[in-house]
């Protein structure tokens, strides 16, 4: 048995029945292509999030009045906001570590400098000192914000790339200002550029002390504060969870035995409620392609039983001459498997660069799904295979001095 010629002759297939073998090589195609393309989505999700976490540090934590990743049907919607003064409480009786930071923004500000405005779309930011280090959010230019600046009240800012763009072109906005509202800020800072995630600009913002925000800019009663926290190192983060949950409660005025109204959230939750989304995508892309390369399957078999019909009286021959039952099987086995492959070549193609365009739209950092294209390959090989069996049996079968007499 030749291989090579096998390969050929599964070509020859695809030549001679082309519309059906178009149709069962696009089969297999989307069927792969919904496979490798929820899987590469997947691992550039994964990867973005390990990246952003990963930023932050295996130490930071956080506490809001709603878990960071929601599910229907919890029934958490009629909690109470996280108030400023709750807060101040929390961190009175929080004795495991210095470093915390309560923080809130509102979304769709308008930011002026003199005769220059950006869109009705900037994020303003209010938080403390700490927000940064604990975040893992860098300053590239000027510095952070200190105690003194938010104890003092006073009127400055840390801005992001998108809002220099807008309002500062071709200028150092170090130590110039702006304008919110009625209030006007000193710039001391410039954040990071981070880029777009998900479509959203991550640099048009602008971050300004706490007690601004809410004197300023939202209603201090209303405002659902969140709180960051950040244990001093890998070991002490246990007990600072666990500091934290008692002091949360105290300042919430939750009875002994009545369940929290508040949610505290690691990068382990985190990741733990973002599995969830990935596999539920993992798996309808693999059900998806599933159902399609079933479909493909079928035309598969049909391909190679019009192939059998048209080989008979070549296949008497070979019969003739001594070849073995096996040996034929193989040959067809070799030629199924071949559009099989073929069909999931292009589909793995089409899954990679679905999935490049997508992530680059949502700005996603794309990322190369080996297991995903492997277990792909191997999901065309094993069906390439059930798909073969019945013509290569038929074939197989075949009396040989039936097969001479077939015209």
């Amino acid at each position: 048995m030749n291989i090579g010629e096998s390969v050929i002759l599964a070509f020859d297939s695809i030549r001679v029945n082309k519309l059906r073998a178009f149709l069962t090589l696009l089969s297999i195609a989307i069927g792969v292509f919904a496979i490798v393309g929820a899987g590469t989505l997947v691992s550039s999700l994964e990867g973005m999030i390990t990246q952003q976490l990963a930023d932050v540090g295996e130490t930071s934590f956080w506490i809001q009045r709603m878990p960071k990743i929601q599910r229907m049907g919890e029934g958490r919607s009629r909690r109470k906001p996280i108030t400023y003064t709750q807060y101040k409480q929390f961190k009175r009786l929080m004795t495991s570590t210095d470093w915390i930071s309560a923080y809130s923004f509102t979304q769709g500000m308008t930011v002026k400098n003199g005769n220059l405005s950006t869109d009705q779309d900037v994020n303003l930011i209010g938080c403390e000192e700490y927000f940064f280090i604990i975040n893992g959010t860098n300053i590239v230019e000027g510095r952070p914000f200190t105690e003194d600046d938010i104890t003092s009240n006073r009127n400055v800012a840390i801005i992001g790339n998108d809002v220099i763009t807008k309002i500062f072109p071709n200028q150092n906005p170090l130590g110039k200002y702006l304008t919110v509202g009625s209030q006007s800020y000193e710039i001391i800072g410039v954040l990071e550029a981070k880029g777009a995630t998900f479509g959203q600009s991550q640099d048009n913002k602008i971050v300004i002390p706490l007690t601004k925000f809410l004197t300023y800019h939202a209603n201090e009663f209303e405002q659902s504060l969140d709180i960051s926290i950040k244990a001093y190192k890998k070991e002490l983060l246990s007990s600072t969870i666990d500091d934290a949950y008692g002091a949360m409660r105290v300042a919430r005025n939750i009875k002994p035995g009545e369940e929290n109204t508040f949610d505290l959230d690691t990068n382990d939750t985190i990741t733990d409620q973002f599995s969830g989304f990935m596999t539920f995508i993992s798996v309808f892309g693999f059900f998806s392609g599933f159902i399609a390369l079933i479909a493909a399957g079928i035309g598969i078999t049909n391909i190679m039983l019009v192939s059998v019909k048209e080989r008979t009286r070549e296949i008497g021959i070979r019969k003739a001459v001594g070849a073995k039952k096996r040996w034929i099987m193989n040959q067809f086995f070799i030629e199924t498997i071949t559009i099989c492959q073929v069909g999931g070549l292009f589909g793995i193609l089409l899954g990679l660069a679905g999935a490049g365009i997508l992530s680059s739209a949502v700005g996603l950092k794309i990322v190369f799904p080996i297991t995903w294209v492997v277990f792909s390959i191997v999901i065309c090989t094993i069906l390439g295979l059930v798909a073969g069996v019945y013509p290569a049996m038929k074939a197989a079968n075949l009396d040989p001095i039936e097969a001479l007499r077939y015209e």
